[in-house]
């Protein structure tokens, strides 16, 4: 598996894109164990990741998200345990410890691999740790619509997801209440714009009622001026800064801009 890590890079590729393309691998494998598993039928794959392996988006991506969409036979534990043992049978060493976040329903573990940035190269320190956070919402609004996608990337894989409006929800409510700004999530909401996704607005409404407690009422009428309020909270220094190591152009920075992003959303939501 090493050698065939190794491949993943060229001759002079920056460090930091082996980074990353090295975790994307790592991030593929994880979704191959879990496929032959049988525990993609119960869970859907969601967030920035996703998009990268869905759809091309052309940034990287650190985590592996999902929702629980259904609950029978499902155990966290197991599902940890299957990686563990499916990494060993591919030759690394990889610890995770699981966290059954009861208070809001998140399971999360942190997947750490041992020695594998030093054997591909990237560090002289053995003890240095590659990691990947694999988070699952466990209580995920309701309203997603779920569709799925055969991928072939490198290994073939029928993945399950929310279909792109609900997607587009979902990342609409990562920007505008995560208690902090994060680059990721913009890059994202640029490219469902670019796209002209609108979203699927009954799971927009229930995930903000789930977190804020409030009936946003938002609809087709009044979406534009929802999307115009909150992108002025929007810190796009930050943002920038937190996104630039994902991307593969970074030209596309250029693209975190405010009025360039109002104008669109003017023309794009007009009506």
């Amino acid at each position: 598996m090493i050698e065939i890590l190794k491949k993943q890079f060229t001759e002079n590729m920056p460090p930091e894109e082996k980074l990353n393309r090295l975790r994307e691998f790592l991030q593929i494998v994880a979704l191959k164990i879990l496929y032959d598993g049988g525990f993609l039928n119960k869970l859907a794959f969601v967030g920035g990741t996703a998009l990268r392996v869905l759809y091309d988006i052309k940034r990287f991506s650190e985590d592996l998200d999902f929702s629980l969409i259904q609950k029978k036979d499902y155990d966290f534990l197991e599902l940890n345990a299957k990686l563990m043992r499916g990494f060993k049978l591919y030759g690394l060493s990889l610890e995770s410890r699981p966290q059954n976040e009861e208070k809001n329903n998140v399971h999360s573990a942190f997947l750490k691999f041992s020695g594998l940035l030093r054997s591909v190269g990237l560090s002289a320190l053995e003890n240095q740790k590659l990691s990947i956070k694999l988070e699952i919402d466990t209580n995920p609004p309701k309203g997603g619509n779920i569709t799925t996608t055969l991928i072939n990337k490198t290994y073939i894989i029928n993945i399950t997801h929310f279909d792109l409006p609900s997607a587009f929800a979902t990342k609409l409510h990562a920007c505008f209440y995560r208690k902090f700004t994060k680059g990721r999530d913009i890059y994202d909401f640029i490219w469902y714009i670019g796209r002209k996704i609108r979203p699927n607005y009954t799971l927009l409404n229930n995930a903000i009622k789930q977190t804020e407690g409030s009936n946003a009422r938002l609809n087709e009428k009044n979406f534009k001026e929802f999307l115009l309020k909150n992108i002025e909270k929007i810190d796009f220094n930050q943002a920038r800064r937190d996104v630039e190591r994902f991307l593969e152009d970074k030209s596309e920075l250029k693209l975190f801009d405010k009025k360039l992003i109002i104008n669109s959303i003017e023309s794009i939501y007009s009506h």
